[in-house]
């Protein structure tokens, strides 16, 4: 019998190669396995395509609820983003996708797994760490670190070469990533830092600033404990709200960031990423945090946001670090229950109104009249205490 290699497939360039390429190099039974994590693909035919190419068999797993509900709403009540503009779409789903290859390849009894990710990229090491976390005796092989393929033009040669269908052309060469919380662009000109990138030609998600409503569009988001539940006072499940906040804030070209990164291998790379109804969840629960936490807790858990984001993006999700954090937050968003309503246009973002049955901000003792609360002459003796310090070093260098 021959071994058993799992196979984490999508139907693009690089896996669609990798079948023909593994079997010319290797004698094994080759498992095909479509994580579904709502990249939209026509997945019957993405699962056809698989044992076309060679695969003996194909599996399409659907995991967009888990996706949302554990992955992206977490990452929305920590406050996540990488390097002030990553919303972290591609490295919140790659755990697990890897989760999910671990399984496959257990019901299987498969040895080995498989993965189309670069060796200039950071997706091997969030596939390799998720499997190396969940199963360290399951190996795995790297096409593009063994193959003498060298570029995604050469990919294509390589396809044409033998009769494989690809969704790509030499000049239409970008590299794609989607899923329900966003969509990412990267090669082609935008290797160019100088090259403006082309809206027209790019983006699937959201609609150009040129294309986007000439009026304002008003959205209120309902979160309880840090968890999104309505839109527009809709309840709709996690995978149908962030659907819903994809469409009204792509309407209004929301969420596009244009970025320089720097990736976890060393190097840095350029993308252009659609996430808009991510943005607009994020930028709510931020506002909705501001009114309902302690200013001690509130400035804590931004240090926290950037651990998280950081841990994310270097393929730590399945470490003892990630899990305490967590803990944390879940902690923190106990009393994070409100509305948020917010105002889109063109590609902006403004906060129209917040209100939470746990707000801390009490407007009696915040506006500038009297208060029961506060009496203003008290604030002279805590001056001075406070500023003893700076007074004591004045004299000092005076000395």
């Amino acid at each position: 019998m021959k071994p058993k290699v799992i196979l984490a497939y999508s139907g693009g360039l690089d896996t669609s190669i990798i079948i023909p390429w593994v079997k010319e190099k290797f004698d094994f039974d080759i498992i095909a396995a479509c994580i579904n994590v709502g990249q939209d693909d026509e997945l019957d035919k993405v699962e056809e395509k698989a044992i076309k190419s060679g695969a003996s068999k194909a599996y399409v797993v659907n995991v967009e609820d888990e996706f949302v509900e554990n992955y992206v709403f977490k990452a929305i009540k920590a406050n996540a983003v990488y390097e002030d503009k990553y919303l972290l779409g591609t490295p919140l789903a790659r755990p697990i996708i890897g989760e999910k290859l671990v399984e496959l390849a257990h019901k299987e009894n498969a040895d080995y797994i498989v993965h189309g990710c670069t060796g200039k990229g950071n997706d091997q090491v969030r596939f390799e760490s998720a499997i190396a976390a969940l199963d360290p005796k399951i190996k795995v092989i790297a096409p593009w670190r063994m193959w003498d393929i060298k570029s995604r033009e050469d990919a294509i040669d390589y396809a044409n070469k033998n009769g494989i269908e690809v969704p790509v052309t030499k000049e239409k060469i970008y590299s794609r990533d989607k899923n329900l919380l966003h969509v990412s662009h990267e090669g082609g000109d935008l290797e160019d830092p100088k090259n403006e990138h082309k809206p027209d030609v790019l983006y699937q998600m959201t609609k150009t600033l040129e294309e986007a409503k000439d009026e304002p569009t008003y959205v209120k988001i309902h979160f309880e404990e840090g968890i999104p539940k309505k839109i527009n006072d809709e309840e709709l499940n996690g995978v149908d709200l962030l659907k819903k906040a994809n469409s009204i804030a792509g309407e209004n070209a929301v969420g596009i960031i244009d970025i320089l990164e720097n990736r976890l291998v060393g190097m840095k790379s350029r993308g252009v990423y659609e996430t808009p109804g991510g943005t607009i969840l994020l930028e709510a629960h931020k506002e909705l945090e501001r009114l309902t936490l302690d200013k001690e807790t509130f400035q804590y858990k931004q240090g926290i946001a950037l651990k998280y984001a950081e841990l994310v993006y270097n393929g730590k999700w399945h470490t003892t670090l990630r899990a305490s954090l967590d803990s944390f937050i879940e902690e923190t968003q106990k009393n994070v229950t409100g509305w948020v309503k917010l105002k889109l246009y063109k590609g902006n973002i403004m906060i129209a109104g917040m209100d939470s049955p746990n707000k801390l901000y009490e407007e009696s003792i915040s506006s500038f009249g009297d208060s029961e609360f506060y009496n203003q002459s008290d604030a002279e003796g805590f001056i001075n205490i406070y500023n003893l310090p700076l007074k004591i070093n004045a004299m000092m260098k005076k000395k």
